[in-house]
């Protein structure tokens, strides 16, 4: 027999192998039906060719993400599929809509963070990578959409991981459908919460998992007509019963023994525990510790856990005794009595654990040990009483203990449910079912038949549900289905629970009849069942038996089944109990009712577990069910081990492998029309050559091929099981004719070059001999030409020697005699230059050392000097940066020198006064002395001319010669005596000049010194206020905080203001801003308050205040009314917001302790704003909003600060130096500054700071709550209207079929073009925003936060995407990504740095990433180019996930090497080893990235002066402020 066409000889295939399951290898030869395979690992294996599968050699390196797109749709497939990704740690896998997840044995918190939830939220199915979020949100999503109740299966053997799926499944149902429940838990905290002690009391160890659930679960969410939970119930199944009495090795007991053992002191001494080794129940196994758990912290958190689900401490209290009672009634031992089969207490140790048992339930020992020993038979005649042997009394006080536990555990679960809250309306449910798995072990007992008998309940829907999506499938693909067939296993529930003649119907005949044992059950069981081909006989048994389970033959000891399936409780246990003074132990037996106590009805495990089984197939029959199916990859539970033989064997045991063969039964291989063309297009070129459509063109390939069988669908192609094989080895042969054809034609071309190479190389060497002869003939003609003049030269030669000689004995003398000459001038020049040069030299030295010497001295001094200042100034930052008390005490100290300098100039002033003084007497004295003397002078002078004229006149009269000698005698004397007169006035005048300049030099010198001491004062004058301004703006800003909390306070505290009565209102008479009171002082201003009339006042001022008020209330109804309207802008300053400021301002609204006006503009704002999606309004009021902001900012003081501010400004004023500095500084026109002119408003720089009170500080703080509110509208709203954009911006759309064939360049320009238009539509969006805000004039400063928050949720939107979709990760979505991304930077050049600032840098992670998809020769970078060069800004964890996701679909080529991935997964174990976060997803900034302070600073400082009033308040005459201007 021929083999078949899909294996061949060169073909790569699977063959089974006995420890690696199945290994791949190359088939070297076919021997009929033998195929020899030589292995990967150098094996040669000989095997059956129906035993050899085919391996796709062009499956992706990473795997796929859904089993059903593997090309072989095979065992070895489907494991090489799951081993290649759990390498990557990619844990989930698809099988069509059933999930696999294999178990990492590590905490990869990054798969289950909230960036993950939000992700899968609303996400269709197949959409994002697998994953346990994306089977529990179609489950929610179909509740929701469809009103039907939905069941999600999780199943697998111990250690696979259920409990923690069935946790993450609960926390995003939890994330979807959360609400409030009662005292502030939710219920799916509460669900939650409940595992712990669902843990504690019903989870074990086992030989495969540290914490083995030993009993089914069944968690029953209800949710709302919203979609909200609403209630929940917990079911469990099958507690493991007989765990309780016995274990065996390495196994443990329940844990909730070894909590209680390792409880604290106090509390072991109360219950009289002691070490686990000291019970009899705990010490059949030497395991008593897990690795790496504390079971004394587990026992604390336990009772933690216990307090949250509601079980308050006296129930603890009950809970924990009943566990210590059930440990003691281990110990107790019984001993042959007296009578013949009778029991007695063995010994005290006995006796001592029989009273504890005794006490911790509160019951009588003695009825307690006749309840162990006796037994009481009623009979119509008598009643008899008869004891017990050993054996039967230590299997009574087993059954004691198995009943107590087991309605202990009942007891906990119920009152869980009680605490949950369970939901009587609800209509809808998702349950989570977390049930033990296919269990087969050496000794395999009753709990296994039981669990097994589960397994193939769920095994039989699992079927039906997998054929249902086949079904499904066709019907939705409109392809024949009708002849597909499907293995069912009816057959094995028909042995297990059929009645009459099913097993559990015989083991309760069995358990009916006293005398029956295990052996004459397993004689029943073969007689009933010799022919039934899934039931076997062990031959060397006589009380075993095997069930072939469709995982396979299970082999049952039945010694225990009787013992286990026995339900009932020992009347005399039940009396005993039912009597205990402890009401907790007697609500766990109550009384039976009198008709079921007269009546011996058998009750059963088995029936009971069956009818419970039923229930819960009801309810998943009413249900839509999804499955999971949890792996344990090794037994070691270690991570990053793959055990081959282990994942196949739960593989079939969890039915996978069942799923995969009803596929295969149909159509395993399915692919769409583009796929099929894309893959095997090369079958027929002239049909892609033509224009086909794609479904004619799949057609034509399959017609060509001659394959029968197939179908073909709506959008995909449905081949038969082995046609992907005969289609992939045609290819193949088409693809080997074609490299032999490009080989053959690369081997012509390369003999034909190798042929015009040697023929160029012959003529070459032709021309090249050709040449060399001619040289030769050249060269001796050459010669001959060369001799002749060679002769010629040299008697040319021999008559220019000797005439040469002479003329060079001739220059040798001249040139002799001209050099000594010029030698003896050289050596004078030189001897004279060079005592020219020392002369130099050391008139520099000296001069050099001098100026070193007055330079180093200079330096020493100004270091010195220098060194001094600096360490004053050190003293003095140190001293200012010391706290508020240190400035004081420095301030007083400055102020102290202060008030001594000013006392010294003071006083020097005052002598300096008196030295004036004394100056100005003396010039008087000395200027009074010379007038006198010049009087004298002229009075002699006056004297002399009348005694002259005498003299002429008497010398005129008397004679001659007589009298004239005396008289000019007489008169030289008296002329001599006035002239020495008068010299000595002058030498006394010139010694009064003479002092005067000198006092005058004196008082100019003392006047430079006074200068200079004042400006000395000046400068610590001017630190001083340096100081004080920095203390009094660090007051200020504790003042005004503390104000701003007091506010908060009171808000919280009381009322709001504006909530008073009318009546209230109405008792305050404000004062409002008029030109006659406009001009009052500061303070005068601060100190006014709103005055509150007296009782006697109001009568007579009743009717003025009503006015006010009327007018005041008409006029802010005239503001509300203006500002409702779009007012504008002038000269791109909001005039709203100005508008309302002055209003404010003048009518002094801010000072006042009530007014409604604030609330009012508030709820007009907040009218204006409800249409979130007018995002013109929402600008509008923005702009408004941030300038009234800024003014208040700039304006409004806490009432704490201003309280402090002039007390601490009139100290420092009424200081000496605060006086004199006031003096010398002040000026006539700095009066006027300090106040507001109440007729005209300035600009800002103008304005005072006005003390706000309560109303005042609220209405700002709702104003920044409103600004950020609009801010985030905004954003929103342009979120969402490019969220949609984003999802078809990361994927571009597949190329046409057109694109695969030559000459269709114009298509694809085509198709580029409308690729860009989704990029184009978010450009036009984002300039939308941009125009919408410009035109009114937001501020740059908001409009660049918003672009850059909105570029940083495009970045964060791609990337997620791009790391959660594989297809994704291709080259070509790289190159469309990253032309998008041009668009991008292009619409930021336009739009400017003033209005889009760094948002182009938010894109950096997408940016990189793209980066590294368009990088060619990825396999040449190492790790280190990669994180340091490419992707500086990209984790190790993202770039691991780009790297393991990519894939080419252009080029064909490879991701990074090997090394560089190993490297990546050894640097992600080692952050988890340190705890860092490995979470690879980018969380989305939706805070507000501005406080008001950020605006105040931003915004330019706006001239309201120059706002004209809006045509509603123009003319009115309450409003004429607004039309003042500046002069």
């Amino acid at each position: 027999m021929a083999p078949p066409i899909n294996i061949s000889v060169g073909s790569h295939v699977w063959v089974e192998d006995p420890q690696l399951a199945w290994i791949d290898g190359e088939v070297i030869k076919i021997d009929g039906q033998d195929a020899h395979v030589n292995t990967t690992n150098g094996k040669k294996v000989v095997a059956n060719i129906s035993k050899v599968f085919p391996k796709d050699d062009e499956a992706p390196p990473g795997g796929v993400d859904d089993m059903t797109k593997l090309s072989y749709l095979h065992e070895p497939g489907v494991l090489q599929n799951m081993c290649t990704r759990y390498e990557l740690n990619e844990i989930y896998t698809y099988t069509g809509n059933i999930l696999i997840a294999v178990n990492p044995f590590q905490r990869l918190p990054h798969l289950y963070d909230t960036h993950m939830m939000e992700q899968y939220k609303g996400a269709a199915f197949g959409e994002l990578s697998p994953h346990v979020f994306a089977v529990a949100d179609v489950a929610y999503r179909a509740m929701v959409n469809e009103g039907k109740s939905n069941s999600i299966l999780v199943s697998g053997e111990s250690g696979a991981g259920k409990t923690e799926t069935t946790k993450m499944l609960m926390r995003y149902l939890a994330y979807l459908g959360g609400r409030s429940g009662v005292e502030g838990r939710t219920v799916e905290q509460q669900v939650l919460e409940s595992n712990p002690v669902l843990e504690a009391f019903g989870n074990a160890k086992t030989v495969r998992n540290n914490n083995s659930s030993r009993f089914g679960k069944f968690v029953e969410i209800q949710f709302d007509k919203s979609g909200r939970i609403s209630g929940a119930a917990v079911r469990t199944y099958l507690l493991e019963r007989s765990r309780v009495c016995q274990i065996a090795y390495p196994e443990r007991n329940y844990h909730c023994f070894y909590l209680l053992c390792a409880a604290p002191p106090e509390e072991r001494e109360k219950y009289k525990l002691g070490s686990p080794k000291t019970f009899n129940y705990l010490n059949q196994s030497s395991c008593y510790e897990l690795d790496g758990v504390n079971d004394g912290e587990e026992y604390l958190a336990t009772r933690r856990a216990m307090d949250i689900v509601g079980i308050s401490e006296e129930e603890q209290e009950a809970i924990f005794r009943v566990v210590a009672a059930i440990l003691h009634l281990g110990n107790i031992e019984f001993a042959k009595g007296h009578e013949i089969d009778s029991s007695v207490i063995k010994d005290e140790k006995s006796r001592f654990h029989l009273n504890t048992m005794a006490d911790l339930l509160k019951c009588d020992s003695k009825s307690l040990e006749d309840a162990l020993i006796k037994r009481v038979m009623v009979t119509p005649e008598e009643i008899i009483t008869r004891t017990l042997d050993p054996e039967a009394a230590m299997g009574s006080r087993d059954a004691l203990a198995k009943t107590i536990y087991s309605r202990l555990f009942d007891w906990i679960v119920e009152k869980i449910n009680i605490s949950i809250g369970q939901d009587p309306n609800s209509k809808s449910i998702i349950g989570v079912l977390d049930i033990y798995g296919f269990e087969s072990f050496k000794t395999n007992s009753f709990e296994q038949f039981c669990i097994n008998f589960t397994n193939e309940k769920l095994q039989q829907h699992f079927n039906q549900h997998v054929f249902k999506m086949e079904q499904e499938e066709y019907e939705k693909e409109e392809i024949n289905w009708s002849y597909i067939e499907f293995v069912d296993n009816q057959d094995v529930l028909d042995l297990i629970e059929k009645k009459p003649g099913g097993i559990i119907a015989l083991l309760d005949e069995a358990c009916m009849f006293p005398k029956s044992t295990h052996e004459t059950f397993s004689q029943k069981l073969y007689q009933t069942f010799p022919r039934n081909k899934r039931f076997i006989k062990p031959k060397l048994s006589r009380t075993s038996f095997t069930i072939s389970h469709y995982a396979g033959e299970v082999t049952y000891q039945a010694d225990l089944f009787l013992d286990k399936n026995k339900d009932y409780v020992i009347a005399e246990h039940q009396d005993l109990l039912t009597a205990s003074k402890c009401s907790f132990v007697a609500s766990l037996f109550p009384p039976l009712p009198e008709d079921s106590s007269k009546s011996s009805k058998f009750s059963s495990i088995g029936s009971r577990f069956k009818l419970q089984l039923q229930s819960l197939m009801e309810t998943l029959n009413s249900t839509e069910p999804h499955y999971i199916r949890c792996v344990k990859p090794n037994n070691a539970l270690k991570p990053s081990i793959f055990e081959n033989l282990n994942v196949i064997h739960q593989l079939r045991c969890g039915g996978v492998l069942e799923a995969i063969r009803i596929s295969c039964a149909g159509y395993p291989t399915r692919r769409t029309f583009y796929e099929f063309l894309l893959r095997f297009g090369v079958l027929a070129p002239e049909v892609l050559a033509g224009n086909h459509d794609d479904k004619v063109a799949c057609e034509m390939i399959l017609g060509k091929m001659g394959l029968k069988g197939y179908q073909i669908g709506k959008n995909k192609i449905f081949l038969r099981a082995g046609q992907m094989a005969e289609l992939d080895a045609r290819r193949a042969e088409v693809l080997g004719n074609a490299a032999r054809i490009i080989q053959r034609q690369i081997r012509t071309y390369i003999t034909r070059k190798e042929f015009f190479a040697l023929r160029h190389a012959a003529v070459q060497m032709q021309s090249c001999w050709r040449g060399m002869l001619a040289c030769k003939l050249y060269e001796q003609l050459r010669c001959e030409a060369a001799a002749l003049k060679i002769q010629k030269t040299f008697r040319c030669y021999v008559a220019w020697k000797s005439y040469s000689t002479l003329q060079y004995s001739a220059i040798t003398l001249q040139t002799g005699m001209r050099a000594m000459v010029a030698r003896d001038e050289f050596r004078f020049r030189k001897q004279t230059e060079a005592s020219i040069k020392i002369q130099a030299s050391f008139r520099r030295h000296r001069g050099y050392a001098y100026y070193r010497s007055l330079q180093r001295a200079a330096i020493i001094t100004q270091c010195s000097w220098r060194q001094k200042v600096a360490r004053r100034e050190l003293r003095t930052l140190k001293m200012a940066a010391r706290e508020t008390g240190a400035l004081k005490e420095a301030k007083d100290k400055l102020e102290k020198k202060v008030e001594e300098l000013t006392w010294r100039l003071q006083f020097e002033k005052r002598l300096r006064t008196e030295l004036e003084e004394t100056k100005a007497q003396e010039t008087a004295k000395l200027q009074e002395a010379l007038n006198s003397m010049q009087k004298q002078v002229e009075e002699a002078n006056a004297r002399v001319i009348q005694e002259q004229e005498a003299a002429r006149r008497a010398i005129e009269e008397a004679p001659p010669v007589i009298k004239e000698t005396p008289v000019i005698v007489q008169d030289t004397e008296k002329l001599n005596a006035l002239i020495a007169e008068v010299d000595s006035l002058k030498a006394s005048l010139l010694s009064e000049k003479q002092a005067t300049e000198e006092a005058r030099t004196a008082c100019k010198d003392a006047e430079a010194k006074n200068v200079e001491l004042v400006s000395k004062l000046d400068d610590a004058a001017r630190k001083i206020d340096q100081l004080q301004d920095s203390v009094q703006r660090l007051e200020e800003k504790l003042s005004n905080s503390e104000s701003e909390n007091q506010v908060l306070r009171q808000q919280a505290l009381t009322m709001s203001p504006t909530g008073k009565t009318l009546s209230a209102r109405q008792k305050t008479t404000i004062i409002p801003r008029t030109p006659d009171n406009g001009n009052i002082l500061n303070a005068e201003t601060k100190d006014m308050r709103i005055a509150v009339a007296s009782p006697k006042e109001l009568e007579s001022e009743e009717k003025p205040q009503k006015s006010l008020n009327e007018k005041q209330q008409e006029n802010q109804d005239l503001l509300i009314k203006c500002i409702s309207q779009d007012l504008g802008f002038s000269g791109g300053k909001p005039v709203a917001a100005c508008v309302v400021y002055k209003c404010l301002l003048q009518w002094r609204s801010f000072e006042v302790e009530r007014t409604s006006v604030f609330d009012r503009i508030i709820q007009t704002v907040a009218s204006a704003i409800e249409v979130a999606e007018n995002n013109d309004v929402l600008a509008y009021w923005l702009c408004n909003i941030a300038t009234l902001l800024m003014l208040l900012q700039q304006t409004l003081k806490a009432s704490g600060a201003t309280s402090l501010t002039p007390q601490r400004r009139r100290s420092s004023s009424a200081s000496l130096f605060g006086r004199m500095s006031q003096g010398l500084r002040a000026s006539p026109q700095s009066a006027g500054i300090s106040f507001l002119n109440g007729r005209v408003l300035g600009r800002l720089d103008d304005l005072r700071q006005v003390e706000a009170k309560y109303p005042a500080l609220l209405f700002k703080q709702q104003l920044t709550a409103f600004l950020e509110k609009i801010y985030g509208m905004i954003r929103d709203n342009l979120k969402k209207e490019i969220s949609p954009l984003l999802g078809q911006c990361i994927q571009a759309p597949r190329t046409s079929r057109v694109s695969l064939v030559k000459g269709r360049s114009r298509d694809n320009a085509a198709a580029q073009q409308a690729l860009i238009a989704h990029w184009q539509s978010i450009v036009k969006r984002l300039d939308n925003y941009l125009k919408t805000m410009k035109a009114n004039y937001v501020p740059p400063f908001l409009v660049r936060k918003v672009f850059t928050q909105m570029f940083s949720f495009i970045n964060v939107q791609l990337f997620n995407s791009l790391l959660l979709r594989r297809e994704c990760c291709s080259f070509s979505n790289g190159e469309y990504v990253k032309s998008g991304l041009g668009e991008l930077e292009q619409w930021c050049s336009y739009a400017t740095e003033e209005y889009v600032g760094s948002a182009w840098d938010e894109l950096k992670h997408i940016r990189q990433a793209v980066g590294f998809l368009v990088i060619h020769q990825k396999p040449k970078k190492t790790l280190h180019e990669i994180t340091n060069e490419l992707c500086p800004v990209l984790s190790i964890q993202q770039l691991y996930r780009i790297s393991t996701m990519y894939w080419d679909d252009k080029y064909g080529t490879h991701s990074v090497s090997t090394d560089v991935i190993s490297n990546m997964r050894a640097m992600m174990t080692e952050d988890s080893n340190n705890a860092v976060s490995s979470s690879f997803l980018l969380d989305d900034d939706t805070s507000i990235p501005f406080t008001v302070d950020d605006i105040s600073k931003s915004i330019q400082q706006v001239d309201i002066a120059d706002i004209d009033p809006p045509p509603l308040i123009r003319e009115n005459s309450g409003f004429v402020f607004l039309h003042q201007r500046t002069g």
